[in-house]
């Protein structure tokens, strides 16, 4: 018990949340607001509006500390993470975007690696306890060379190779970090944890349109696009949020975790809108959309084992549809009536 109770005691130390303002991240800043963090450094791209968080509940009463950062500015990085010694950083930052970068290794790579190797050198420097690093199912697929037959699990990772000849530069980018971060920490004795989210759904706290929600944005709106690349499955934002905290506050803690509601094809997805939301022209995809994958209710088992209990997806999608509508994201449509 005194182990536990010193551990409590120490996870409620200053942490630090980079990409404070993203979609994620505010999810992040309002779970641990929740949970009685009353410290929290609010790292945020320069010039970026972070004022929505500061009308979360509990936020009032608690410091938020606001750093315009540049994560390749280590400096800025600095300042952001000097002040939660003891405490912990929730490393969320990097550019993901559904456009075609013009300069991959501008825009996408050195951001996700140099910014991540910025934060962790930040943490050693200050005597950080734990990171909790937000990496992707993009730096565990697409993955061609995966056993057939055999479910996804944390073991797998992106093949650089397959991508770069495809010109998929989220999942190089994802994958070169995370790789970077468990490099550095294995060579400097600091204490990472990895998550690995699916496509994220839920409300939008944030004013913007991010990149996971727009993929069931477009979807409603007709788009074919089969996410080839980039689908293992979807999981609400708040389970994100919550398994973040659970893998920072649980000691035992280690390695990677997969954090999604299942593995299951894009088609399967496509299929559950469409019935769920009739008046929207969601296009029906026929066959596999990610040819050989294998379907796992309990794929995240290692999360569920910690005692993280999932979100129903449909729960989700009704969150993020309602969120994009009243966001303006998404034209609202009224049932066709029959005649």
């Amino acid at each position: 018990m005194a182990d536990q109770s010193a551990t409590a005691a120490a996870a409620k130390k200053p942490v630090c949340v980079t990409g404070a303002n993203g979609f994620i991240g505010s999810w992040i800043v309002k779970t641990l607001l929740e949970n009685g963090y009353t410290t929290i450094h609010l790292s945020v791209f320069p010039g970026s509006d972070p004022s929505h968080l500061f009308s979360l509940p509990a936020a009032a009463a608690a410091s938020l500390v606001v750093h315009q950062v540049d994560l390749l500015d280590a400096a800025a990085v600095d300042r952001a993470v000097e002040g939660c010694a003891g405490g912990g950083v929730f490393h969320v930052a990097s550019p993901c975007t559904l456009d075609d970068p013009v300069d991959p290794q501008a825009e996408l790579v050195d951001p996700a690696v140099k910014g991540t190797l910025n934060v962790l050198a930040a943490a050693k420097k200050f005597g950080v306890r734990r990171v909790v690093l937000t990496s992707s199912i993009s730096a565990m697929v697409p993955n061609p060379g995966w056993t057939r037959g055999k479910v996804f699990d944390e073991s797998s990772w992106t093949d650089l190779d397959y991508c770069t000849s495809r010109q998929k530069w989220y999942p190089v980018s994802k994958t070169l970090a995370e790789k970077a971060a468990w490099d550095f920490a294995s060579k400097n004795d600091v204490d990472v944890v990895a998550i690995n989210p699916a496509t994220c759904l839920g409300q939008l706290l944030q004013p913007g349109l991010n990149a996971s929600c727009a993929v069931l944005q477009q979807l409603l709106q007709g788009s074919k696009d089969t996410q080839e690349y980039h689908w293992l499955g979807a999981v609400h934002v708040k389970d994100v949020a919550k398994a973040q905290l659970l893998l920072y506050e649980t000691p035992s803690a280690t390695g990677r975790y997969l954090c999604t509601n299942g593995i299951y094809q894009f088609a399967e997805f496509a299929d559950k809108i469409s019935k769920l939301f009739p008046q929207y022209p969601v296009h029906r995809f026929r066959g596999e959309t990610q040819p050989g994958l294998v379907s796992c209710k309990d794929a995240a088992r290692r999360l569920i084992d910690l005692g993280l209990v999932f979100t129903p997806v449909e729960d989700a999608v009704r969150d993020t549809v309602l969120s994009l509508e009243a966001k303006g994201f998404l034209a609202q449509q009224k049932p066709s009536s029959s005649t």
